[in-house]
């Protein structure tokens, strides 16, 4: 445990405005998916925050009209004093436990597509809509901007009697019509709120100085603004109009809160940007221009690195977003000297992925995210054991390892076994790709958690088979083994595999974790799993100078990081690497050297030289062990598969799995099934 007061200056109280802080550690708004329509998931989510330490904990952006409508997102809403109630909910959770309360006020403009409400969308110029509707925002004229400015007047005095103690002008992530205005791309405008910088700032200020006349004395308002969108030349800059908007409003908001744009830039996976506290370059500027406290992000992890901002005066508070969510006690961690307890943010946007699915958010690293309403957890409690006394964990990847945690947690002696010479699983093997090293915290998280415990007896190296399990003779056993990619093509288009030749040299991605090299020559990769992995093995392969095809039945390189916000990072490093890649196409037919691939459209076929094909499609469940032990004579007191095992999936799927099976171990059948079906339901009773 290290000495706490060493961090003793982030705890410090900081103004802002006619509010303060109780400490310099601020959750920035973030979106998670529960919003208006599940008010009560989000106050506890917001309120665990809350309990964790952070002296600030803002909501999602929040829309103030009908005309920003982001249907099917699930954002907040205070469209009118009927919001109230469920917004009061946030305040409550938040207040409960000493912090302060944000809300992000936010008009979309051209970014929202008004799919619920149908309203025309709005935005500084006629440009086109931003989520790729086939549909366009038309240029606000003057009665427009000052329908907004009252929206937002409105918005603001609900919002203090929901409680809020900070509220925001947003003008970042190309989302608002705030931001739009400010930028050229969006704005050709001629009149006072187009052409040079000071008129293109001009909305943005007079939604300020409205925010803080009705604010006055009773709560701080914040200014959200992206300073650089990451373009170059294309777009603004930090240096140049980034720093213009600051000087032009220096000492106006009672806050700054700093980033850059879009999302995908300042949601940067590690993948792409392995850097912690990333954005300084871009925000460092800000207090050199300002009197008024500035908060940044770029998650930042390390105590020793968020010190340092503050010591050197770049920031008054470090602001968080996915740390906060990997570890909602990350403030009380360092408080207290438990540095070394804190679940790191792996920088994987699983988060993101969650809330652009419009499901509620999830964590890779933290099981509980999300799930502090539906389902009671706690990240940092856990129910004491039952009856039990003893529980056998077969398998040490992310499944195994989280379980066995929690079940020592809970007080049971835990034995946990593997095959492998080191605990991780598919973590490790996954981690040693490119960008892919802050995964392994996943495990490093785990493994230093359960190496703290004395009821706990790890063995590695140490495959078990039934006899050998039954002769240890513990009575409960969890068995999370893992699954394998197949071999033989099956996956997602082709559901009866693809026709493979003797002598053709097939792989897997446990054959390249496995050290396997391809044969000399061309190396197709088969994506038909269509999630993150082929395309990282491509990077992997044509880093090691193989010549790559990729070829998928999608129409872009590995679709599901659309959702993490790395997509068109994905498939550009291909590019940039000589990835050939055939898109649309499905693998019809494998021989030694050559390979058939056919168009998902047409059926015609096109022949590509493949002295290696590695198929990344399904992945088979590894059973085996498990369907021994539930056939064999031995009456186990609890026999469960857990993980990929069960059902394979993402790393975060396989933790919150083994998460469960440890929470749900003794209780009720009957209040386990029961938890499946909590949700919020709508209230019939007020249609007016």
């Amino acid at each position: 445990m290290l000495d706490a007061t060493r961090y003793a200056t982030l705890f410090e109280p900081v103004r802002i405005g006619p509010v303060t802080a109780p400490n310099r550690f601020y959750q920035v708004p973030h979106c998670n998916g529960m919003g208006h329509v599940r008010p009560r998931a989000e106050a506890a989510m917001r309120g665990m925050k809350a309990e964790g330490g952070w002296g600030v904990v803002c909501t999602q952006e929040v829309e103030i009209h009908p005309t920003c409508d982001l249907s099917p997102a699930a954002e907040g809403r205070i469209w009118d004093d009927r919001d109230l109630p469920y917004l009061a909910l946030t305040t409550e959770a938040i207040h409960e436990h000493g912090s302060l309360a944000g809300m992000e006020l936010a008009h979309n403009g051209s970014h929202a597509a008004n799919q619920f409400t149908r309203a025309p969308a709005l935005g500084p110029s006629h440009i086109s809509n931003a989520n790729g509707n086939p549909r366009q925002a038309r240029q606000m004229d003057r009665e427009d901007i000052r329908n907004l400015r009252r929206w937002h007047a409105e918005a603001t005095r609900r919002a203090l009697k929901a409680g809020f103690d900070i509220i925001y002008v947003y003008a970042g992530h190309h989302m608002t019509t705030a931001h739009q205005f400010l930028l050229p791309r969006y704005n050709d405008r001629m009149d006072e709120y187009g052409g040079s910088l000071e008129n293109r700032v001009r909305l943005t200020r007079e939604l300020l100085e409205d925010t803080l006349e009705i604010c006055e004395g009773k709560a701080g308002v914040a200014f959200r603004f992206a300073v650089d969108e990451m373009l170059g030349a294309d777009g603004m800059q930090a240096a140049e109009e980034g720093r213009g908007v600051v000087e032009l409003l220096a000492d106006l908001p009672d806050l700054w809160d700093v980033n850059v744009a879009g999302w995908e830039n300042d949601s940067l996976t590690t993948r792409f940007e392995p850097q912690d506290g990333f954005q300084m370059p871009y925000i460092d500027f800000v207090k050199q221009v300002t009197e008024k406290p500035v908060v940044g992000t770029g998650r930042l992890t390390s105590p020793d690195m968020m010190l340092g901002l503050v010591s050197k005066g770049v920031l008054d508070f470090i602001g968080s977003a996915r740390p906060s969510i990997a570890d909602p006690f990350l403030p009380a961690k360092i408080r207290d000297g438990r540095i070394e307890e804190i679940r790191e943010c792996i920088g994987c946007n699983i988060c993101v992925a969650a809330d652009n699915q419009n499901v509620p958010i999830r964590c890779t690293q933290n099981p509980t995210m999300g799930e502090e309403w539906r389902r009671g957890w706690h990240p940092e409690t856990i129910a004491a054991k039952g009856k039990q006394d003893a529980a056998l964990v077969v398998g040490a990847g992310p499944a195994g390892l989280e379980c066995a945690m929690q079940l020592a947690r809970r007080g049971y002696h835990v034995t946990l076994a593997d095959r492998a010479a080191e605990p991780g699983g598919r973590v490790l093997a996954e981690a040693a790709l490119p960008g892919l090293s802050a995964w392994k915290r996943v495990a490093d998280h785990r493994i230093y958690d359960l190496q703290q415990r004395a009821n706990v007896d790890l063995y590695m190296s140490s495959g078990l088979d039934a006899d050998q399990v039954i002769e240890l003779g513990i009575p409960n056993v969890f068995v999370a083994t893992g699954a394998r990619w197949r071999r033989d093509g099956r996956g997602r288009s082709m559901m009866t595999g693809v026709p493979i030749e003797d002598g053709a040299q097939i792989l897997t991605p446990h054959d390249i974790f496995a050290g396997a090299k391809p044969d000399e020559g061309p190396v197709l990769i088969y994506d038909d799993d269509q999630g993150y992995l082929a395309g990282v093995l491509a990077e992997h392969l044509a880093r090691a100078g193989h010549a790559v095809t990729f070829v998928t039945p999608a129409s872009a390189v590995s679709p599901f990081t659309d959702y993490t916000l790395e997509q068109h990072r994905v498939q550009a490093r291909l590019l940039e690497l000589g990835v050939t890649l055939h898109l649309s196409h499905v693998l019809s037919h494998v021989a030694p050297g050559v390979a058939n691939i056919a168009c998902g459209f047409t059926g015609r076929e096109t022949e590509v030289a493949a002295a290696s094909a590695l198929l990344v499609t399904e992945r088979a469940p590894e059973t085996a062990l498990f369907d021994a032990l539930k056939a064999s004579e031995r009456a186990f007191n609890h026999l469960e598969l857990l993980g990929d095992a069960l059902v394979p999936g993402l790393i975060a799927d396989a933790v919150w799995c083994g998460h469960l099976s440890a929470r749900n171990f003794e209780r009720d059948p009957s209040a386990i099934e029961a938890d499946w079906f909590r949700r919020e339901i709508v209230d019939l009773k007020q249609e007016a």
